[in-house]
């Protein structure tokens, strides 16, 4: 579990498919260049890359390499990432921490696409167009991780398929959500408590309608 507060950027060394030793067999693999969330690092970790919970398999003294399936590549925008690219990075959540986000799975539920960027003062308002399946959780004042960074959205527009939200000048320096241009993907994990409701709301429905009848 993370909390959606990006400790660094990370920058992406190589990425691509790997062969196994042996085996034959290929593998997707990314090895991000990093910093902070190296300390105390191990096998089998839990780092968020870009909002994508991923599992360490390989480090040393400045990089670690993550491995990603079929279906991670087919659900987020890492396939999109090249060698050079920036990429928001999060350790998992220990019992010691704060929680100045939300509650972040790293469970992609699908990307987005920028709109637009448009400057106000020094802050940026930041429109995304996402698929009727993801917008149907986000609403105005809640939170959705975008990239891994966790948001307050703003604004929600159903009738045309997108939402927004705004990024301060403080933030804009931590995340790659600035550094991506209009067009761009970006990863979208709704607030898992609204899927919650929604599946008791819906048990309860039914056997409320069963009972009935």
């Amino acid at each position: 579990m993370f909390t959606g507060i990006v400790e660094e950027m990370g920058t992406v060394e190589k990425i691509g498919a790997a062969t196994h030793d042996g085996a034959g067999t290929s593998a997707f693999i990314m090895k991000i260049h990093a910093k902070t969330v190296l300390d105390g690092i191990s096998l089998g970790d839990s780092i968020a890359v870009n909002g994508t919970c991923l599992t360490v398999t390989e480090f040393d003294a400045s990089t670690f390499t993550v491995g990603m399936s079929p279906e991670t590549l087919r659900k987020t925008s890492l396939a999109e990432l090249e060698v050079g690219s920036a990429v928001n990075l999060e350790r998992a959540l220990t019992p010691t921490s704060r929680m100045g986000g939300h509650v972040v799975q790293g469970h992609v539920d699908g990307t987005g696409v920028i709109l637009s960027k448009v400057p106000e003062g020094d802050s940026i308002w930041v429109k995304v167009k996402a698929e009727k399946e993801v917008l149907r959780y986000v609403v105005p004042k809640g939170f959705i991780a975008v990239d891994g960074t966790s948001l307050t959205v703003v604004e929600v527009c159903d009738e045309e398929g997108w939402f927004s939200f705004m990024l301060v000048a403080y933030t804009q320096q931590k995340v790659v959500i600035p550094l991506k241009e209009v067009g761009q993907k970006v990863n979208l994990e709704v607030d898992i408590f609204g899927k919650y409701v929604e599946r008791f709301l819906g048990g309860y429905a039914a056997s409320a309608s069963s009972s009935s009848s």
